[in-house]
C-alpha cells in the first residue's frame, strides 16, 4: 500500500510552556515530543498520572441501525454484537492477510467512533465508505474531535475532574461532558483515551493538568508502548507484515484485533492457513541497543546477523529504565542470542519477547495424525 504523507496541523497544546515539538517529517511532528524532562514523563505516566496529546490521530464516526454487523462483515474483530460502551481493535486486511489499517473503535450512544494514524485516516474511510453498498451505515470523518490519552496508576485521581464516578473497565468507555473515556491494554495497563470534542482540547487539557496529571510528550508514550511490544501500524510495520507477526491475534477478550472464530473476511484465508497450518516468516520482538554509538538507527534500517539482513528495524525509543529500545521484526529462525547489528549499532534480542514457538496448531496435528504420525 503507498502511504500518502498528510500534513497535520499543530496542536494548540503545543503553547504549553516548555513543549517541544516531534522532529519535522515524523508521525507526531503536530504534537508535542516531550516538556523538557523526558525520563521524568515517563515516570510519571508508569508510576503516576500523566496526560498525552495525541490530538493528531484521525478521528471517523460510523451511525446507522446496520453499524456494526456491516463493519463486522468486513474487518477482522468480530464485533456484531459489540455492546454499546465497549471498545475494540480492528484490523483492514488485503486479499493476502497483510495489515492494510488498524484502528480502534467504541460503540456509544448509537455510533461507533474509530481512531487511526492521521495518514491513513482518509484511505481507511474511503475503504469504509465504499464499502457500504446497502447497509445502513453511513461512515464519515470527524475531524473536529481528538484524543487525549491518560497513562498511570493513579488516574482515578482525576475523576472529579472527568465528571465521572469510576473508570471504565478493560476495553469499555464511558460518557464524560462532550466525549467519552475508554480503558486500553497498552502503552501500560493503567491507559485510558479520552475523546473529545477538538474545540474543548485545551479547556480539557488545562482542567486535567490542573487536577494533578503531568503533561507528557509522545516520547513518553512511545517508550512505554514499545516496553510492551505493541506495534504501531506504518511504524513497526510494513506492506508485508500479517496480524500473526505483530502480535494482533485474539479476540476482543485477548487484547488482539483479529477474532479467530467469526466469518468470511478480506485476508481470512491467510490468518485461518497460519494460525492452523504454519508459523509466521517473521517475529515482532525487542530489541536493546547499545547506547554507545555515535550514530542512532532509523525506523525501516535492516538488522542484520553476520552481514545477512534478518529483519527491518521499528520504533527507537529511549526509555527511562531500560535505556535505548526498539521494536522490529526478525525472522523467526533467529535465536535469541544472535549477534545483531542496526546501522553501526549494536543490537540484542530481549528472550522475554520471543514468542513460543513449540505449539502444535490444530491443524498441523490433524494432518500428522492422517499421515500416521
Amino acid at each position: 500500500m503507498v502511504v500518502v504523507s498528510v500534513v497535520v496541523a499543530p496542536s494548540p497544546v503545543l503553547h504549553t510552556p516548555g513543549a517541544v515539538a516531534g522532529a519535522p517529517g515524523s508521525p507526531d511532528a503536530a504534537v508535542a515530543w516531550h516538556y523538557g524532562d523526558p525520563f521524568g514523563e515517563q515516570k510519571a505516566a508508569a508510576q503516576r498520572v500523566a496526560i498525552v496529546d495525541r490530538s493528531h490521530r484521525g478521528v471517523a464516526k460510523i451511525t446507522g441501525a446496520e453499524r456494526l454487523s456491516w463493519l463486522h462483515t468486513i474487518t477482522s474483530q468480530h464485533i456484531a454484537t459489540l455492546p454499546d460502551g465497549h471498545s475494540a481493535e480492528n484490523l483492514d486486511l488485503d486479499l493476502n492477510g497483510r495489515v492494510l489499517h488498524h484502528f480502534v473503535l467504541t460503540e456509544l450512544g448509537g455510533t461507533v467512533w474509530l481512531d487511526t494514524e492521521a495518514e491513513r485516516a482518509a484511505e481507511l474511510l474511503a475503504f469504509l465508505q465504499k464499502m457500504v453498498f446497502w447497509a445502513d451505515a453511513k461512515p464519515e470523518d470527524a475531524p473536529d474531535h481528538a484524543v487525549l490519552s491518560l497513562l498511570g496508576p493513579q488516574v482515578d485521581t482525576l475523576l472529579d475532574a472527568l465528571g465521572i464516578a469510576a473508570l471504565p473497565g478493560m476495553y469499555e468507555a464511558v460518557a464524560v461532558p462532550g466525549g467519552f473515556l475508554r480503558r486500553m491494554p497498552w502503552p501500560s495497563a493503567d491507559s485510558f483515551d479520552l475523546i473529545i470534542p477538538r474545540a474543548e482540547l485545551t479547556d480539557w487539557w488545562t482542567r486535567l493538568t490542573a487536577a494533578g496529571a503531568q503533561p507528557a510528550g509522545m516520547w513518553a508514550f512511545e517508550a512505554l508502548r514499545v516496553a510492551a511490544l505493541r506495534p504501531r501500524i506504518g511504524v513497526d510495520t510494513d506492506e508485508r507484515t500479517i496480524p500473526h507477526e505483530a502480535r494482533w491475534i485474539g479476540g476482543v477478550d485477548e487484547h488482539g484485533a483479529v477474532h479467530l472464530n467469526k466469518g468470511c473476511y478480506r485476508g481470512q484465508e491467510t490468518v485461518a492457513r497460519v494460525h492452523n497450518l504454519g508459523k509466521p516468516p517473521r517475529n515482532l520482538v525487542l530489541l536493546h541497543l547499545d547506547g554507545s554509538a555515535d550514530e542512532r538507527p532509523a525506523t525501516g534500517d535492516d538488522v542484520t546477523a553476520g552481514g545477512r539482513t534478518i529483519g527491518r528495524l521499528g520504533t527507537v525509543v529511549d526509555h527511562y529504565e531500560l535505556g535505548p529500545i526498539a521494536l522490529a521484526l526478525v525472522k523467526r529462525s533467529v535465536p535469541a542470542g544472535t549477534e545483531l547489528v542496526v546501522g553501526s549499532m549494536a543490537a540484542a534480542i530481549d528472550p522475554d519477547s520471543v514468542p513460543a514457538d513449540d505449539v502444535v496448531q490444530a491443524g498441523r496435528a490433524a494432518v500428522d495424525r492422517l499421515r500416521g504420525r
